[in-house]
């Protein structure tokens, strides 16, 4: 089910995809999928505007595919014992490595020809104007869907053109999307991963650990480890790959989950403890998730930071960012940059030019909704070396290896797209994302963030 409880047990016959051969029976495999900071998106507009999320579930979806290739299959046991012929497949089937991207083609195929456009942005974002100005909006991730908008009318016209087209299920409002619960009140939409959570307590065995207040600590040391003491890199990466999954929905642990991550082909114990911390975090913060409220105006919105020098093995900064679409959270990223920046103004000059990367992309899936917002959007940053190369043509030693960079933010800012306001160090909301810190700041940051638990007692 939609909510990942069992609902019956089924068996499927299945192509013996791992005997394929490239450049015989199948060329290219690549198909996409929703990204998670799409999803954030439409979740946000739908609290702004009040716009309902309806779901839906293609039964069989790979079935639907249109196969290039001519391939042919051994005839199931079972099936006319003794018989030597094979099977010649029509369509696509469970199994096949093409199988995926053959059921986009047709998903996608099917959508433009119903007068959707796919986005830029997106490709898996489908989006259709009607000419009373009304928009319908549809997400696809494999099977599953989601569509939302304004456009009554046109949306259930595509629900029964998708019933007409594919075999569908309706599973009604927006509540359980890839293991993320989805809360609709008055307040907003609230997403939260709970059950995940639980789920990886229980499985770790740190359901009745003694929880901490922040997930990573104040002023680490965490590095390659010379120490002899080597944990199971298979588990440890397990445990990892998890937390990485649950930071969709949790920014408070993806600094810490970055950090620990970058130790997963020789972890050692130090790296396993420090995971154990967060899991220690996640035991006191099980229902904690994102709230979107409905604000008076659409705005965009991006605080950029770099924590210089943070890593002790290379000495690279950390570079954070988080956006923000009328006051709500959409995305965020912290990531050790590529290169080591010789002073905190060039690494934070890298943050800044990845900001603005977040927000015209940010852009590009708004301006296919035609969704309009207050403008300029803003870059925000407490470092005004930072700010004052991006608007002043100064060139030296210290700036000319980071030049594409500031042609690139003068640009945007020239033509007005953008501003970069100066934000207090103390008003730094994406700290939380650079470096460790200390409880009651770390709290602070994380409300600022629109983080909330709506499980808790009042």
């Amino acid at each position: 089910m939609a909510d990942g409880s069992l609902e019956q047990y089924k068996a499927r016959l299945v192509a013996k995809g791992y005997t394929q051969t490239y450049g015989i029976d199948y060329l290219e495999t690549f198909a996409p999928v929703a990204k998670m900071n799409t999803v954030r998106i439409l979740l946000s507009l739908a609290a702004s505007y009040g716009w309902s999320m309806q779901q839906y579930d293609v039964k069989n979806a790979f079935l639907h595919g249109e196969l290039d290739e001519e391939i042919y299959m051994e005839v199931h046991p079972g099936l006319e014992p003794g018989n030597k012929k094979v099977c010649k497949l029509q369509k696509a089937l469970y199994g096949l490595k093409q199988s995926p991207r053959a059921w986009f083609g047709r998903f996608a195929r099917v959508m433009k020809q119903q007068g959707y456009k796919q986005s830029q942005g997106d490709h898996t974002l489908f989006v259709k104007h009607s000419n009373s100005g009304g928009v319908t909006a549809l997400l696809v991730y494999v099977d599953d869907i989601i569509v939302t908008g304004d456009d009554l009318v046109g949306r259930e016209d595509l629900r029964k053109y998708l019933i007409q087209e594919f075999e569908i299920k309706d599973l009604g409002r927006l509540k359980f999307f890839l293991g993320i619960e989805v809360a609709h009140s008055k307040h907003g939409i609230f997403i939260s991963q709970q059950k995940y959570v639980v789920d990886l307590l229980t499985e770790t065995g740190k359901l009745g650990c003694k929880p901490v207040d922040t997930p990573i600590e104040q002023n680490h040391r965490l590095c390659e480890a010379t120490e002899n003491v080597v944990v199971n890199r298979e588990s440890y990466q397990k445990l990892v790959g998890k937390l990485i999954y649950l930071s969709h929905t949790r920014p408070d642990i993806a600094y810490a989950v970055g950090v620990v991550s970058r130790f997963m082909h020789n972890p050692k114990e130090v790296h396993l403890q420090a995971a154990h911390r967060i899991l220690h975090y996640l035991k006191g913060t099980m229902g904690k998730g994102i709230l979107f409220k409905r604000g008076d105006k659409l705005t965009l919105e991006v605080y950029t930071d770099a924590d210089y020098a943070g890593s002790i093995d290379d000495r690279r900064s950390t570079t954070g960012y988080c956006t923000f679409l009328g006051g709500n959270l959409v995305t965020w990223r912290s990531k050790k940059q590529n290169v080591v920046a010789r002073s905190s103004a060039e690494a934070e000059f890298r943050a800044m030019a990845l900001g603005v990367c977040e927000l015209l992309w940010l852009k590009i899936i708004l301006d296919d909704l035609k969704v309009k917002w207050e403008g300029p959007m803003k870059l925000y940053c407490d470092n005004k070396s930072a700010i004052s190369i991006a608007h002043n043509p100064v060139q030296h030693d210290r700036t000319k290896h980071v030049e594409v960079d500031r042609h690139f933010i003068k640009e945007k800012l020239d033509s007005g797209l953008i501003c970069t306001p100066f934000v207090p160090t103390g008003s730094q909301i994406v700290d939380v994302l650079t470096k460790g810190l200390s409880g009651s700041v770390f709290k602070m940051i994380i409300d600022k963030l629109g983080m909330n638990d709506i499980h808790l007692p009042a």
